[in-house]
């Protein structure tokens, strides 16, 4: 059985370059061979922020789109996040997302690919990563940042990484495939 990777885009904002970053990702994993991979675009979910009344760890959904979501998290193994950084931070869209839901999260390693000026978006990363930890998921210490992104996109609009992205970017899939296989035992220990 093959694990399940899901490569999430956290913005949904008109313009954004996350989907092309999201595809270097997906295809780069595909390519590695250890997961099977999905892309999840945050934009094609349309989610509200909050709307659902029970608590997310109920898991007592009555949103369509909050039970496609819940589904669609609850399927994967491992993820990748990939963000911009917006003011120091995660855009409201991808805190929003990972706050909607509790118990689909847990025990579940996760990486995040950040893009954004000089700092490449680290800022942004180190604070999803806190925000992962407290939804019981394993936030890997290996990030991968995309410093100045602009330089990095094609005439052609694609996401052309440097070498140093693309190592990186092989160790945190590594990396995520050894926690993925034990902690997908331990969520389904039978």
């Amino acid at each position: 059985m093959a694990l399940k990777l899901n490569v999430i885009t956290g913005s949904t904002r008109p313009g954004r370059v996350g989907p092309k970053v999201a595809k270097w990702v997906a295809d780069a994993a595909a390519d590695h061979g250890l997961f099977e991979v999905v892309t999840v675009d945050l934009h094609d979910f349309a989610l509200p922020l909050l709307d659902e009344a029970a608590h997310p760890r109920m898991q007592k959904y009555e949103h369509d789109h909050t039970k496609r979501w819940s589904a669609t998290i609850a399927a994967a193994d491992a993820f990748v996040f990939v963000t911009p950084e917006y003011d120091y931070f995660p855009p409201a869209s991808l805190v929003n997302a990972v706050q909607v839901l509790s118990v689909e999260w847990g025990y579940k390693p996760a990486g995040v690919v950040s893009y954004g000026g000089i700092s490449g978006g680290l800022r942004s990363s180190e604070a999803l990563r806190s925000l992962l930890g407290v939804v019981n998921m394993h936030a890997i210490p290996q990030t991968v940042p995309v410093p100045m992104v602009a330089q990095f996109m094609g005439e052609d609009g694609t996401f052309a990484p440097n070498e140093p992205m693309t190592q990186g970017l092989a160790g945190m899939l590594d990396e995520l495939h050894k926690w993925a296989g034990p902690l997908h035992t331990l969520r389904n220990p039978g």
